[in-house]
């Protein structure tokens, strides 16, 4: 009798995780990213985002780190820090705080993928490979990821990434988490 209790309280828990977890993007929402993805290709071309890129790409990746090395890093230690208080990742803390929950994580990524700046810790130092930072890097096309539930927020997200261009070129990536649940909301 218990174990029938523990499946039939796990196969619900399952099915509302999943109905929790679905958030649909209607066409007025789509319409909302689009114009959001517009107001982050600015921030992409503001100079302390292409200058903190332009010289991330001169120094190039920190030797030996790779996104296993990057996980065992505390939020509290000093190189975590430095992503998050220099020129670009204070002027994307004051895009998010400016944004009144709108934006709900912001990072920039250099040419090989690596973090120049950024809000919060990201869960991974290099992005190349993944289609946040592939297509805009390589094609230097927007990309828009899927919705999200986002645990430590309790929103729906869904992340935009645009390229960071000099010349027309692409020299990184600026990927915005942007809070799926408050544009909904704004937008009624």
């Amino acid at each position: 009798m218990r174990y029938l209790r523990f499946v039939f309280c796990a196969i619900t828990l399952l099915v509302f995780t999943q109905a929790w977890a679905a958030f649909e993007v209607t066409p007025e929402l789509q319409k909302e990213l689009n114009q959001l993805t517009e107001t982050i290709k600015e921030w992409a071309a503001d100079p302390v985002i292409v200058n903190a890129v332009v010289a991330q790409n001169q120094k190039g990746p920190i030797a030996d780190m790779d996104n296993t090395k990057w996980k065992s890093i505390r939020r509290s230690d000093a190189l975590i820090k430095e992503f998050q208080s220099n020129d670009a990742g204070q002027w994307l803390k004051q895009k998010l705080d400016e944004s009144k929950g709108l934006y709900s994580e912001a990072f920039l990524n250099a040419s090989h993928g690596e973090k120049v700046a950024f809000v919060a810790k990201t869960s991974s130092y290099l992005h190349q490979g993944s289609a946040k930072f592939d297509q805009p890097f390589t094609k230097s096309q927007t990309w828009q990821g899927e919705p999200e539930f986002d645990e430590s927020s309790q929103a729906h997200q869904i992340q935009l990434s645009v390229p960071v261009l000099v010349n027309h070129k692409p020299i990184g990536v600026l990927v915005i988490g942007v809070n799926l649940t408050q544009l909904a909301q704004m937008s009624k």
